[in-house]
Order: C-alpha cells, then structure tokens, then sequence
C-alpha cells in the first residue's frame, strides 16, 4: 500500500537523529502531515521535544523535482533575516537512513490557515492578516540574495522564459490525458511572455496562505513554509500565484475566493493588494498599467500550478504520490489550465 511506503524507521531515525541533532534524544513517534502533497512531512515527537522532518517521496521521480536539499539551503540562508523561518537543523543525503533524503528543522507552534477566506477571524482583523501576507512577500523579496551566499541558487534573468520551458517540459512528462486548455497555454503564452526588466529576487515559487504558519492570537507570520520551488526570479511571480491563488473556487484541494464577497469579509481585493506590494516593496505594480501584462503573470501562475497538479495525477498513478487528496489534486489540472486560458484572454 501506498501509506506504508511513507512509513518512517521509528528506532533507526532515533539513532541517526541521536548522533547527528545536537541535543535530540529518542525514542520518537512519526506522524504525517496532512498537507505536503510534493514532500511527505511529518511532525516528530521525541524524548528532547517536536521536530519537523521533510523528505523526498519514495519511487520514480521527475529529474529535478522534490528538492529537498535546496530546501534546506534556502532555510539556512533565511536565519534571523527578515523573513521567518523555521530553524534548519539537518540535512541527511544517505538514501539508506530512511529510504530517500530528508532533512529536519524546528517545529514551530503556530496555526495553519487552508481557507483564504479565514472563517475563524472577525471581519475586522482579516485585513491585517492579508497585510502581514503581502508585507512578508514584500520582506523575502528584498532579501540580499548575495549576502544570503544565495547567489548561486537560480540562474538570473529571463525568469518566465526558462519557468515557461521548464514546466512545460515536466508537463509533457507527467501527461496523463490530453487537456486542451494546456494545449492552447503552451502555444499563447511563449509570444505573451515579457521581456526581461532586470529584476532578480529570490522567490518563494509556491507563496500561499496555508505555506504560512501564523501566531495563534495575532496577525503575525511565525515561519513560511515549503520552499521547494523557490529560485531566483522575478518577484511579480510570486505576486501573480497568490492573486491566481484568490481566484480559485472556495473548494478543496486549493480552495480560493472566487464568488465570495470580499468586501464584507474584510478582504482586499486584488488592485488593492496590488497597491499594498507597490508600497511596501517600492516598486510599482498596476494590474492596468501599460508597462506589466498582469493577465500574463496570472495566466502563467494558472499553467504553473496546473502542471504541478499533472506531476500530482502522475504520481498517483503510479502509487507514490504522498497524499490522500493526490488524485484530487491532479484532477485539478484542467480546471487550472482553463482558467489560466480565460485570465490570458481578458488582456
């Protein structure tokens, strides 16, 4: 069965932890989150206190795809900077500890928001949990990324061309079905793409509501989470995916905002969140403005995320996707390439 390929060697991970974590002492108890569809993670009860412990999932896997070495890298880069993180406290390249590579960070106490219309908050404090989202987004992009020693992690410059190339490439390797909506965003966007401006910032690739973990009591960010598609690129590309993120329809896997009255949830709209980037970011950014195709980046987060969700529906076809909802999620593919279609034909 699929779930006891994700089973963990409770004793064998203890000794390993024992020796290389300063101050871990087993025994420990592993339990699997029920996110992470791309890396399993799992929460780890131990004798010394809670961990988090991320790998790559077991099986075939796309070349390139479920990094969690750079995950790792990134982490370690982000200590005590401006933008909060988790602490990284290991990396383990030795397939045979558990099956596959993995590293292990602080756990972190916190709450997890996976409906972007946050039910649970007063119409009055909404507001400022979106703004802790955007001026977060706006910290990591003004990471020194040389100072980071990050100036290696991406190759800088033409950011969509090469995202464009790459994901379509994984597209096409993890196809299923055909979906002709993918078909159409793979021949409009390339002649759509913009030129490159010069701006390189390292980018989170995946920055959603429910990648970030909260304070319990106050709209603050304690530590964003899954940096396993984060590279260095444009920073609207992570603007784009959380706006394309909004648009999606209030349902699981990925629900969104779509049909929902923000204005009497207390949610800014999109040109807001736009206006409030602009701000803290100093840099302009007008969804109609002449110099920025916005329908572009957003159509390009759509077939992003849509070959993301083909990658899910390939590797739950073949047994080792590492959720549950992993068919759900690839099932998703159409409707995100479809959307991506119609934000790409407003403009």
């Amino acid at each position: 069965m699929a779930s006891e390929s994700f089973a963990l060697p409770e004793a064998a991970l203890a000794d390993y932890l024992t020796q290389h974590v300063s101050g871990f002492r087993g025994p420990l108890t592993a339990s699997k989150f029920q996110g992470g569809q791309s890396n399993p993670t799992y929460r780890i009860d131990a004798a010394s206190g809670r961990y988090v412990l991320r790998r790559k999932p077991p099986g075939v896997l796309l070349q390139s795809a479920h990094a969690v070495d750079r995950e790792f890298r990134v982490l370690s880069a982000l200590q005590d900077s401006a933008v909060p993180v988790a602490r990284a406290l290991h990396l383990c390249t030795d397939e045979s500890v558990i099956g596959s590579m993995f590293y292990v960070m602080e756990h972190v106490d916190g709450q997890v928001f996976w409906d972007p219309a946050l039910p649970g908050l007063s119409d009055d404090l909404r507001g400022t949990y979106y703004d802790a989202i955007i001026a977060t987004l706006a910290a990591l992009h003004a990471v020194d990324v040389d100072a980071a020693g990050l100036a290696g992690y991406g190759k800088p410059g033409n950011y969509f061309a090469r995202q464009l190339a790459r994901w379509g490439e994984q597209y096409r390797a993890s196809e299923t079905q055909p979906i002709a909506a993918m078909e159409i965003l793979l021949a409009e966007l390339p002649p759509r793409c913009p030129a490159d401006d010069g701006r390189v910032a390292l980018v989170h690739g995946d920055y959603r509501i429910d990648n970030l973990m909260f304070a319990r009591d106050a709209p603050r960010i304690l530590a964003v989470m899954d940096w396993e598609l984060s590279t260095l690129g444009h920073p609207l590309a992570d603007l784009g995916y959380l706006c394309m993120a909004l648009r999606l329809p209030g349902q699981p896997p990925l629900p969104g905002l779509a049909g929902k009255d923000r204005a009497a949830l207390g949610i800014p709209d999109e040109a807001a969140l736009l206006r409030r980037y602009s701000e803290l970011s100093g840099t302009q950014v007008d969804a109609a403005g002449p110099a920025l195709d916005w329908n572009f980046v957003v159509a390009f987060s759509f077939f992003r995320l849509a070959a993301i969700a083909q990658g899910v529906a390939k590797r739950a076809q073949q047994g080792n996707a590492s959720s549950a909802q992993a068919l759900q999620a690839g099932s998703m593919a159409m409707l995100l390439a479809q959307m991506g279609v119609q934000a790409l034909r407003d403009g």
